[in-house]
């Protein structure tokens, strides 16, 4: 799951480099680190809650 996620995050970052997608707070190109930092986050509450179950 964590993987899917990673990747998921890490394809739209790659786009947004390519051609910023003009999102919400992803206008510029040197905003993918916004969309890597949310792919890495998720991941960690993802880790995280399944630790705990």
């Amino acid at each position: 799951m964590t993987k899917a996620i990673v990747l998921f995050f890490a394809l739209i970052a790659l786009i947004q480099i390519i051609r910023p997608l003009g999102w919400p707070g992803l206008k510029r190109r040197k905003d993918a680190w916004k969309l890597v930092a949310a792919g890495f986050a998720l991941s960690v509450v993802v880790v995280g809650w399944s630790l705990t179950r």
